[in-house]
């Protein structure tokens, strides 16, 4: 007997993603007519017939949900566990929770183990670019929602934030307290994030004539070391940043750890803004100023696409705002301390590539 043909043979000879076949032959609007009649026709020549057992099989519910952040000692990905754990509780899902600790391979791993578990659904702040275990959640039909993060051509609905507005929102701020050299330490440019974010400061401080020194640039991982250690380097250079900009709010922590281990008075001898507002920030003394964004708010739509998808809707992605709250660590132009020590060369800043970790040897 002839194997079955399966809906990624359909997609190889129609030439789209098994993601946009699936959709195609479930009936979603949300496909180019171009799409529908490559797959249409793929389909036909191919006699595919979709599995009705199997779709049988996944309508068994099990009234659990996966959820995979980046990294769990994230403040902001902690934040949003814990939102998105309380809110599928209110429908009857119990959470599966995965902690990619930044890295693709560990990623992977959780993925397959919450698709052996057979989970309703996953909520996923994806970490660098496709996989072959995001690719199976896809090719499974198994719903999928990205949250905070996404993949180029991956069409899965997502809830993210638009981070232009408080990024611009800051650099003026921090253009109008005097000051031209701004540092930024920058997310890793594998992740959506770091590259949305990376861009936006990019226009924004070009368009407020402030320097674009190349060098102001420090790329982190996301994690806190990579902050500290942007902290240094920016501060080593022969003419230091007076005010920093900083991607995340776990960088931010390491950042400021860096200022202090220089003797670094934040707010006073060098300003900072922090994208994630973090509860406690707000307790800092000086408090810190952020560029925020509502993770509760993320979080529950995140819950709510995924309770669309699985019963069987297509909704659409959400994109929610971002602004900054000034507080006292935005102060106006200041001399930074002298280093501690004696500085040294700082790093080469280049774009990295998707494997390059300004730390580790994300």
């Amino acid at each position: 007997m002839m194997n079955a043909i399966t809906i990624r043979e359909v997609a190889a000879l129609a030439g789209v993603s098994v993601a946009t076949a699936s959709r195609v032959l479930s009936g979603n609007p949300a496909t180019s007519p171009t799409s529908r009649a490559r797959v249409a026709s793929a389909a036909a020549e191919l006699d595919f017939r979709p599995n009705a057992q199997a779709r049988a099989l996944r309508g068994a519910r099990t009234n659990a949900l996966g959820l995979l952040v980046s990294d769990v000692r994230n403040p902001f990905f902690a934040d949003l566990a814990h939102t998105v754990e309380q809110a599928a509780n209110l429908h009857g899902f119990v959470t599966l929770l995965g902690n990619a600790n930044e890295s693709a391979d560990q990623q992977d791993r959780y993925l397959d183990t919450l698709i052996s578990r057979r989970v309703d659904g996953i909520i996923l702040a994806p970490v660098g670019a496709e996989s072959d275990s995001i690719r199976a959640l896809i090719a499974r039909e198994i719903p999928t929602v990205f949250v905070d993060r996404t993949i180029a051509g991956m069409d899965v609905p997502s809830v993210t934030t638009d981070g232009t507005a408080g990024i611009r929102q800051a650099v003026e701020h921090l253009a109008a307290g005097g000051h031209t050299r701004i540092g930024y330490i920058s997310g890793p440019q594998a992740s959506s994030t770091g590259r949305d974010r990376f861009a936006a400061f990019t226009r924004c401080v070009t368009e407020n004539g402030l320097s674009a020194d190349p060098a102001l640039v420090y790329f982190g991982d996301y994690q806190a070391a990579s902050g500290s250690a942007g902290v240094h380097a920016l501060l080593d250079l022969s003419e230091p940043p007076t005010a920093l900009l900083v991607a995340d709010s776990l960088m931010a922590v390491g950042a400021i750890a860096g200022l202090h281990d220089r003797g670094v008075r934040l707010g006073v001898d060098l300003a900072m803004v922090a994208f994630d507002d973090v509860e406690w920030f707000a307790l800092l003394n000086p408090a810190l100023s952020v560029i925020s964004h509502s993770v509760a708010e993320m979080g529950r739509t995140a819950v709510d696409l995924l309770l669309q998808v699985i019963d069987g809707g297509t909704p659409a992605s959400v994109v929610l705002p971002s602004e900054l709250i000034v507080r006292a660590s935005s102060a106006p132009t200041g001399t930074p301390a002298p280093p501690s020590s004696p500085p040294t060369p700082p790093t080469p800043f280049a774009a990295p590539t998707a494997s390059h970790n300004s730390v580790r040897t994300h």
